[in-house]
């Protein structure tokens, strides 16, 4: 069990997948973390996790939604109030829509998608912001989740891939933003960590040309030690992006 340490953490989206894996390997690191998400069973799953390896008080259970406005300010007054103070920001948070032909889309599945993705991905980094500029000592890092996506489009996949280059422009405004205040940003994109999500990658996805194929993934213990390592580096320091793929994915050469 690690000692106590006065690093704290947030990770959105905790309750499952890379957000579950991350605030594993944060806990282990030192970190008190807190865990967001809608799903309130899945996240105490994530916590029950953590206080089995770490030991009880390592983390905060918050079911949040993270593109209502409302919901992440209550999550930021929690962690203003049990904390003290927010070291990390991990904007883990996703959604996907059906992969269908952009005419067959309804607005509703596209807002969904940016809601969550860029919406609750831009109110998570305003409050943290808020607490890293008042804190002492202040300021913080904050690592947005981009993707693959965030460099080329799978097919039919506008809300995501859309969201995902947007998180690059966030990413970038928030880096920019933040020097004055000592808070860093950078943008972390993941290609095919195996996950449920990435499951289906597996079995067989749709490509470029049109055909099916298997994809190559990685183990999403890879996606943990590149948020651990930008979490490492001192505020002087920063990664201002990262792309951790499996080797083989289609994604360098021409589809």
């Amino acid at each position: 069990m690690q000692a106590a340490t006065s690093k704290f953490a947030l990770v959105t989206g905790a309750g499952s997948g890379i957000g579950r894996a991350t605030a594993l390997g944060l806990a282990g690191a030192g970190y008190r973390v807190a865990l967001a998400g809608r799903r309130a069973e899945a996240l105490q799953a994530t916590a029950e996790l953590i206080e089995r390896e770490q030991g009880p008080g390592r983390s905060l259970v918050q079911a949040c939604d993270v593109g209502q406005a409302a919901e992440v300010a209550r999550l930021f007054e929690r962690i203003a109030h049990e904390f003290g103070r927010l070291d990390l920001l991990f904007n883990n948070a996703g959604l996907a829509a059906a992969a269908v032909p952009i005419d067959e889309l309804s607005f509703e599945q596209w807002r969904s998608v940016i809601d969550v993705n860029l919406s609750g991905s831009f109110l998570c980094a305003q409050a943290a912001f808020k607490l890293m500029k008042a804190q002492t000592p202040r300021g913080g890092r904050i690592i947005n989740n981009g993707s693959i996506s965030a460099h080329a489009p799978r097919p039919n996949s506008a809300p995501y891939t859309a969201s995902k280059h947007a998180i690059t422009g966030l990413t970038k405004s928030l880096s920019l933003d933040g020097r004055a205040f000592d808070i860093a940003c950078g943008q972390l994109d993941l290609g095919n960590a195996l996950t449920e999500m990435a499951q289906p990658m597996a079995r067989g996805v749709r490509q470029a040309h049109g055909e099916i194929a298997v994809e190559a993934t990685m183990d999403v213990a890879h996606a943990v030690s590149a948020v651990l390592y930008m979490a490492s580096l001192p505020l002087s320091a920063n990664v201002q992006s990262m792309t951790v793929m499996a080797t083989t994915m289609p994604f360098v050469g021409r589809g």
